[in-house]
């Protein structure tokens, strides 16, 4: 059995104010998400070869919807997977983003490592709603 997926862990919180009789609310989520594969390299089949496509097509909807973002688009893809949809809130709202890449420095990996690279730095040049400093 495979272990490759993607994992979402989320936090939920709320913190009182001492100073004001406010309450904000706040949300930490951390993604680990897995690498995509080539089919061709790997050799996967049958249901490990299924397994990467899921991954891989679920990679290729993260990668529109920031690409739609960065465009400054009205219509934004958060449902083309259950990824992009679970993170849309994340990605389009009111919340600030931190990408960390782990990668092979071996030159056989090279090429996964620079898309990996590639597509951080695409993320981090997403604009977000961020207009309110959150601080407890």
């Amino acid at each position: 059995q495979s272990s490759r997926s993607h994992l979402l862990f989320t936090i939920h919180f709320e913190v009182d104010s001492d100073t004001e009789s406010s309450r904000r609310k706040g949300c930490l989520r951390i993604v680990d998400l897995a690498g995509s594969e080539r089919l061709e390299k790997s050799g996967s089949t049958g249901v490990l070869a299924k397994e990467a496509k899921h991954i891989n097509s679920s990679l290729l909807a993260l990668k529109e919807v920031i690409s739609k973002l960065q465009a400054k688009e009205k219509h934004i893809p958060y449902r083309n997977s259950k990824l992009t949809y679970l993170l849309r809130d994340n990605l389009g709202g009111d919340s600030k983003t931190l990408a960390i890449v782990c990668c092979s420095p071996h030159v056989n990996h090279y090429h996964e490592s620079s898309n990996s690279i590639r597509f951080a730095y695409d993320a981090s040049k997403v604009e977000l709603k961020n207009d309110r400093v959150f601080s407890a």
